[in-house]
């Protein structure tokens, strides 16, 4: 089981900048995976006001970039009603180059109407949202591989997709959501990873998505093996490493292989330490 972390919310002692670094080369000092960073323009963790203080995504990964080594970065996730498609990709294709190849795309429909008529963003109706998703998973396939063939799509068109220079590696793609009729399938058709929510049901919500993403990928002739199972979930104030680990277990036992975690504030020290230490026990 990888473990990851999430960044969603940015109130630390001090400034912002140190808040963010401690908690980047805490990271990479226990060993985790990734540093996610949520993507919102407004504070949207339910626990916290809108006013609280929230960073544009892609900015802050590239400041992070710059301030760690191994650990990878993405977006958990980026929506896609907030950047056109070759903007977004493009800001990955930077992260990717200037962190030496340790980028994560992570990417969604978007969701957060009170966020859009807050901000003056747009939000179309569900199936089109999924419609400029699966878009702009294709144009970033193509743009990924230095593919500049013209891109003629119901939202999106593209005459020549340029992306100089290209990523070191080809990002993963994380797609987010459980949605059975077009998330799923869609990460089936082209996705390396899942995410689905720790939903506290026994177990019983993430067995029956993992067996819908299963016959997606027989669907589309995809190994099921292939595509990583991420699960977001939640460290408690005070939940000590050896419960952690265990409840951990509890997901691998799921099928689950990834844990992407958050944490109610802004991640202490001692809080990744914590997440530090399960990785060990897990090990």
């Amino acid at each position: 089981m990888r473990i990851s972390l999430n960044i969603t919310e940015y109130s630390w002692p001090g400034t912002i900048a140190d808040g963010l670094d401690r908690t980047a080369r805490a990271a990479e000092a226990a060993g985790l995976d990734t540093v996610w960073v949520a993507d919102h323009l407004i504070q949207a963790h339910p626990m916290a006001q809108v006013t609280d203080p929230m960073l544009e995504a892609c900015t802050t990964l590239g400041y992070l970039a710059a301030r760690t080594e191994t650990v990878n970065l993405g977006t958990m996730v980026a929506a896609v009603t907030f950047r056109p498609p070759a903007l977004l990709i493009k800001a990955v294709t930077t992260l990717d180059v200037l962190s030496g190849g340790r980028a994560w795309f992570g990417v969604g429909a978007g969701y957060h109407q009170a966020e859009a008529d807050m901000m003056g963003l747009p939000l179309p109706p569900t199936g089109e949202r999924f419609d400029r998703l699966e878009e702009t998973v294709r144009i970033a396939e193509a743009m990924f591989a230095g593919d500049e063939a013209p891109f003629e799509g119901r939202h999106h068109r593209l005459t020549r997709p340029v992306n100089s220079p290209l990523p070191i590696g080809s990002p993963k793609l994380l797609i987010g959501g459980m949605g059975e009729r077009r998330t799923l399938p869609l990460v089936a058709a082209h996705a390396d990873a899942c995410n689905l929510p720790d939903v506290p049901d026994g177990g019983a919500t993430i067995r029956a998505k993992l067996a819908v993403l299963r016959q997606a990928c027989e669907r589309a002739g995809r190994d099921y093996g292939e595509i990583a199972k991420t699960v977001s979930t939640k460290l408690s104030p005070g939940q000590s490493a050896e419960s952690f680990a265990e409840h951990l277990r509890e997901l691998e036992q799921l099928g689950l292989d990834h844990a992407v975690v958050i944490t109610d504030g802004g991640w202490t020290e001692e809080g990744v330490a914590v997440l530090g230490r399960a990785r060990r026990a897990l090990a």
